[in-house]
């Protein structure tokens, strides 16, 4: 499958959408108008950039599109208010928009073997956070505010270019964070 149809949109009722392993390098605007969509599946394919209409889907609570050329987020990202679990492992992602600190109700953020040098500070409102998994970015600092999230309870570190770890770490692992570093 290389795209899909524009009368997707037309599918209001649809909870699930898998699209794995397909060839689709773009995703139609008409996404947006999914409203009832829970679960969107679109790991293996060949998407560089996610349409702005991802935004709108109020009710998503898992987002996969591991493995495919992500290189950025759009803005509207900071609309999937009920978004739980977000993948985005093994894409050419360089930066993250600030916009994904509005998550507030995420608990999973994968973003393993990634571009990624740097988060931005709005990472560290993701309040519901208890997994983030950073393996294998070429991160070189990570922002002090990801301390005080409350719920962390695995954080990974793994094969990242940080040459000094944050005195801050220690906290987080009095406190029952697993940290892998």
């Amino acid at each position: 499958l290389d795209t899909l149809p524009d009368a997707l949109g037309s599918l209001a009722s649809l909870r699930y959408l898998n699209c794995a392993s397909n060839r689709l390098a773009a995703l139609p605007a008409e996404l947006g108008k999914l409203a009832n969509l829970v679960e969107l599946r679109l790991y293996h394919n060949q998407l560089a950039t996610l349409p702005d209409s991802l935004g709108e889907l109020a009710h998503l609570r898992e987002l996969h599109a591991m493995d495919n050329a992500l290189t950025g987020l759009p803005q509207s990202i900071g609309g999937l208010a009920a978004l739980r679990k977000l993948d985005l492992q093994d894409n050419q992602l360089t930066s993250l928009p600030g916009a994904l600190g509005k998550l507030r109700s995420l608990a999973e953020l994968n973003l393993r073997n990634n571009r990624l040098a740097a988060l931005p500070p709005s990472v560290a409102n993701l309040d519901s956070l208890r997994h983030l998994d950073l393996r294998a970015n070429p991160l070189q600092m990570l922002p002090a505010g990801l301390a005080d999230l409350p719920h962390l309870e695995k954080l990974d570190l793994r094969w990242t270019r940080l040459s000094l770890l944050p005195a801050w770490l220690e906290n987080l692992e009095r406190r029952g964070c697993l940290v892998y570093v």
